[in-house]
C-alpha cells in the first residue's frame, strides 16, 4: 500500500481548516506528522474513563473526571470521524456498563470487564482510554501517557507524550510510563495507551481542561500523533 507523507504544519491545517467550518475554532498546532493511508483498518476505541455512579476524581471545582473524560472523547470521536477511521465509543453518555452487581464494588469490577470485552472482540483495535490526573499536592500538572504491555503499546504512548510535552505542555519533564495495576491495560490484547490529559487538583489546569478550545486543541494533538503512528505501522 503507498503511503503519501505530508508535512506536519500542512496536514494539521488541513485538519484545523476542517474544524474551524464547523466551528471548532482551534489555532494551528505545530506537530510533524505523516498522513495514514487512505485505506485505514484500524477501529480506534475511545474509552472515556468511569461514568455513571463512578465519577472518578473530583476536581478543584466540584467537577466529576468522568464529565471531562466524556466531552474530550466525544470531541476526539468526532475528529477520528473527519479523518476518516472507523471508531467505537465505550460510552457516549454518563453511564455505567455494567452488566450485573449489587454493590458499586460489584458493578465497577463488572463495568471493567465489560471494557475489557469490547476491546478484545473488536478486530484490529486500538484503544485510547481517556483520563484526567488528581493528586493531594496542587502544583503538580500536565498531560502524562501510560501503556499496555502489548505490542506498539510503548512506541505509541513515547510519541503521544512527545506531542503532547511539546505542544500543550511546553517545559514539563514528564514521561510516559508503562501502567501498573490497572485492570483495562493488563487484560486487553490490542496495542492501548491510557491518557492522563492533566491535573484537576491543579487550578489553573483544570480551568484549560474545561475549556472547549483546549479541549479541541488537545484531540488535535491525539488524533494527528495517532494518524502518524498507523501510518508507521
Amino acid at each position: 500500500m503507498i503511503k503519501r507523507k505530508l508535512w506536519g504544519l500542512l496536514y494539521i491545517l488541513i485538519v484545523l481548516g476542517t474544524l474551524a467550518a464547523a466551528e471548532w475554532g482551534c489555532r494551528t498546532v505545530s506537530v510533524m506528522v505523516e498522513a495514514a493511508p487512505l485505506k485505514r483498518g484500524n477501529c480506534i476505541i475511545i474509552d472515556a474513563g468511569h461514568g455513571g455512579e463512578d465519577g472518578g476524581a473530583t476536581s478543584c471545582r466540584g467537577i466529576l473526571e468522568s464529565t471531562y473524560n466524556l466531552e474530550i472523547s466525544l470531541r476526539l470521536n468526532d475528529l477520528f470521524h473527519l479523518l476518516g477511521y472507523d471508531t467505537r465509543m465505550i460510552r457516549t453518555t454518563d453511564t455505567s456498563i455494567y452488566t450485573k452487581g449489587e454493590t458499586i464494588a460489584q458493578k465497577k469490577i463488572s463495568d471493567l470487564k465489560e471494557r475489557v470485552r469490547i476491546v478484545n472482540k473488536t478486530e484490529n483495535a486500538l484503544l485510547l482510554s481517556i483520563h484526567q490526573n488528581n493528586f493531594t499536592d496542587s502544583r503538580y500538572s500536565g498531560a502524562q501517557v501510560f501503556y499496555a504491555g502489548t505490542e506498539g503499546s510503548a512506541q505509541l504512548a513515547k510519541l503521544l507524550q512527545e506531542r503532547l510535552v511539546s505542544t500543550l505542555n511546553p517545559g514539563s519533564n514528564r514521561k510516559c510510563k508503562k501502567s501498573d495495576g490497572v485492570y483495562l491495560m493488563e487484560h486487553i490484547d490490542c496495542t492501548g495507551v491510557l491518557i492522563e490529559c492533566g491535573f484537576l487538583s491543579n487550578a489553573e489546569e483544570e480551568a484549560k481542561l474545561s475549556c472547549s478550545t483546549y479541549q479541541k486543541k488537545l484531540c488535535c494533538v491525539i488524533a494527528a500523533t495517532v494518524s502518524q503512528y498507523l501510518s508507521n505501522t
